[in-house]
């Protein structure tokens, strides 16, 4: 960005509340999603302020766009606090290979960039739209394979892969908070009853390997946090209902993502209505998370 090269990143920051105010007022159906998830964490807040925070999150949003670029540039370094890393490290020693569940929470892409010392291959399960523009936050034609993508319009959405690569004993990334129209299970999040995806803890159980909350959050202009709030170790074998089998699990990783946004209130980049009574389409596969 021209901003950042001129100004550095305070410029880039200040002009986003002007940008982001444009989107904020013509994409609504991205605002009336933001402001669902406002009245839910800030339910005390009043109309105004609601739809004032609401904003804040387009503007936070922004900015991980933002350091996002800067980081590519090379003109500017971010320094990682990664709460947990030695245990975190131990546990991706092992032969086996693991799920990182990540969320939109902070900036995933750049908390992914810690992780580049791991020596294991990184594998994000992708939506095509989404890409390109992670082919370029990763840079991955310059990574000799470090981190490689996942399509989800792969047979069986992807699923083949993502198994052949957890049993090669490398990490596949996928997020857990966007249930599109994929199979959900119903858990409260912030009070109310809201769908989740639960796919991750299925591909986790057939391909008898744990999962790894992942979560980043921005702490300063130049800092970020990552933390490994909780392990999940989901039974191989067991057999019932989707609500017995998953939702538990599912629950746990909620309960860590709310626990988590009472610290980042401003960091959650969903943007979409995960309290809405909407069903998944008829015939969508299962296997996918994003």
């Amino acid at each position: 960005m021209i901003l950042t090269r001129v100004g550095g990143l305070s410029a880039a920051y200040a002009f986003l509340y002007f940008v982001c105010l444009y989107y904020f007022l013509i994409d609504r159906k991205t605002a009336r999603a933001a402001m669902a998830y406002t009245r839910r964490m800030f339910p005390a807040a009043g109309p105004f302020r609601r739809r004032w925070l609401a904003y804040l999150l387009f503007v936070h949003q922004g900015r991980s766009l933002v350091d996002r670029n800067a980081m590519l540039s090379g003109r500017f370094h971010f320094s990682f606090r990664f709460d947990g890393r030695e245990e975190f490290e131990r546990l991706v020693a092992g032969p086996r290979g693991m799920i990182l569940l990540t969320s939109h929470v902070g900036n995933w892409q750049i908390a992914m960039t810690a992780l580049d010392k791991l020596e294991k291959p990184i594998h994000l399960l992708m939506r095509p739209e989404d890409n390109e523009a992670v082919r370029k936050a990763f840079q991955l034609e310059k990574t000799a394979g470090a981190v490689r993508i996942i399509s989800i319009d792969e047979p069986f959405g992807g699923v083949v892969d993502v198994m052949n690569a957890l049993r090669a004993g490398h990490l596949v990334s996928l997020m857990g908070d966007r249930p599109y129209d994929f199979d959900a299970v119903t858990v409260d999040f912030l009070g109310e009853p809201a769908r989740f995806p639960y796919s991750a803890f299925k591909i986790a159980a057939m391909a008898d390997v744990p999962i790894a909350v992942l979560f980043s959050a921005k702490t300063s202009r130049n800092g970020y946090v990552i933390e490994v709030p909780a392990v999940f170790h989901p039974n191989k074998g067991k057999t019932g209902s989707k609500q017995d089998l998953w939702a538990p699990f599912v629950r746990q990783y909620v309960e860590t993502l709310e626990a988590f946004l009472r610290q980042h209130p401003l960091q959650f980049f969903a943007f979409q209505d995960l309290w809405a009574s909407e069903t998944p389409e008829k015939g969508a596969p299962d296997e996918t998370v994003s």
